[in-house]
């Protein structure tokens, strides 16, 4: 899967604290996970539209 994270606007948001180099993909292999769940949610309540309720 594509990168799903934007580094320069998690630089931004974490702009007081240095961030490793590691971070970027441990923190987008954690969104794909919490993409995944919420995908299988939605599908298995009869849904293609994955609500905010899914997460």
């Amino acid at each position: 899967m594509a990168d799903l994270i934007v580094k320069a606007a998690v630089k931004e948001a974490l702009a007081d604290k240095n961030v490793a180099s590691d971070f970027y993909d441990e923190l987008d292999a954690e969104v794909e996970e919490l993409l995944e769940e919420a995908a299988a949610r939605a599908e298995a309540n009869d849904r293609k539209t994955v609500q905010p309720r899914d997460l």
